[in-house]
């Protein structure tokens, strides 16, 4: 169970039409209560998809009670028409579930520049609504309706030491780049807070999380992550602990999205060190994860560590501060490069693993980050010249 695990909320997925596939593409979470606190936070793209705009706009007053999700389109670039369409959406969604329209969030993902077809989704809105439970299948039912190139469903659940519950739902396979991710997000918490404390945990919380995956360099018009708070439980938690089991949450779907990239062969750990500051030790691993060289490299089972240091070296000394012979390189425990030159032969690395770790050693201070990244395969160029749906 992930989603419902937390009480007083139900969820429900189905197919409605809007894919070809005739897969499940609409969602519903609905908060029961008794609190309807609420936080969000969106993609930083310029250019926002309707239903982001919409949710902006209903989650200002830190509530919300229901979340209705579709795939099968983004309804981005579709003008005031796309915008209409999402409050039609949410005004549906209201009249169903009895609420206010200003408490329904909306998110959609799928092809952009296209409108959505009501006479699909609403009806399976009305559909969803009849199916909405708590339990482990509309768990899974709600995580696979917001599919697009997933391969599989993404959940994740934890518990504060207090005893409130904290779970969730994510979709994303690609276009993973900050801020956020190329991702829907659904987080349900019974715990009781007041909307002032759900937005600064989940802020945090994504903030090391789904701001730290990168897959490919290109962000989502439609990126979002939804907070619900039911207060069911009656536990009031401290900022603290609510911010770490949000973030727990959030790092396991985080690493789902990268272990599922589009055509990936390895998931790429990219962890800087001994840098000025985080912002800086951030810069230098968001270059590395971001370098197509270094990601061909990995796909062909290479640590090139020079395509690393290269890579390293395109941060501005203003932002990075260091210097080239303090510089070290370990990939999957060997020190390939250390003072900024060859060390260990780097045949001694054992790249056949999923999972390739990266470390680069600034010796320029104290701060710490880390980045989540996959390789660049053939796969993935075939996925994205084929993927239109």
């Amino acid at each position: 169970m992930s989603i419902t695990q937390p009480r007083g909320f139900r969820a429900a997925g189905v197919p409605a039409g809007l894919k070809s596939t005739g897969a499940r593409d609409v969602a519903l979470v609905i908060n029961d209560g008794p609190r309807d606190v609420a936080a969000a936070v969106f993609t930083a793209n310029r250019v926002q998809a309707a239903p982001v705009l919409w949710s902006r706009q209903a989650v200002a007053d830190g509530r919300a009670r229901a979340v209705v999700l579709n795939s099968g389109g983004a309804n981005a670039c579709t003008g005031p028409e796309g915008f209409a369409d999402t409050h039609r959406t949410a005004e549906h969604t209201a009249d169903v579930l009895d609420v206010s329209a200003q408490d329904v969030l909306v998110c959609s993902t799928g092809l952009i520049g296209v409108r959505l077809d009501l006479d699909a989704l609403l009806p399976g809105v009305d559909a969803a609504a009849a199916e909405l439970a708590p339990g482990d299948q509309a768990d899974e039912a709600a995580a696979r309706a917001i599919m697009t190139t997933d391969t599989v469903p993404k959940t994740a659940a934890t518990e504060t030491a207090s005893g409130a519950r904290v779970a969730g739902i994510a979709k994303g396979a690609g276009m993973l780049a900050p801020q956020l991710a190329t991702m829907l997000v659904v987080l349900t918490t019974d715990a009781d807070v007041d909307a002032e404390t759900a937005d600064a945990a989940l802020r945090e919380a994504t903030r090391t999380s789904f701001d730290r995956v990168d897959s490919d360099a290109c962000m989502s018009t439609n990126d979002t992550v939804i907070l619900l708070a039911s207060g069911a439980s009656g536990v009031v938690p401290e900022v603290e602990e609510l911010t770490e089991a949000l973030r727990t949450v959030s790092a396991d779907l985080a690493r789902q999205l990268v272990a599922d990239a589009e055509g990936a062969s390895h998931d790429i750990h990219v962890v800087v060190t001994s840098a000025t500051t985080e912002h800086a030790a951030l810069a230098v691993a968001r270059e590395i994860a971001r370098s197509n060289l270094v990601k061909a490299a990995v796909f062909g089972n290479d640590p090139n560590w020079g395509r690393i240091v290269a890579a390293a070296g395109c941060v501005p000394e203003t932002l990075a501060p260091f210097e080239v012979t303090d510089l070290s390189v370990t990939v999957n425990g060997v020190e390939v490069c250390r003072a900024g030159g060859a060390h260990r032969d780097r045949d001694e690395v054992d790249m056949t693993p999923r999972e390739t770790l990266i470390e680069v050693d600034l010796g320029a201070g104290e701060a710490t980050a880390d980045i989540w990244t996959n390789d660049l395969t053939h796969d993935y160029v075939e996925e994205n010249s084929a993927y239109s749906s």
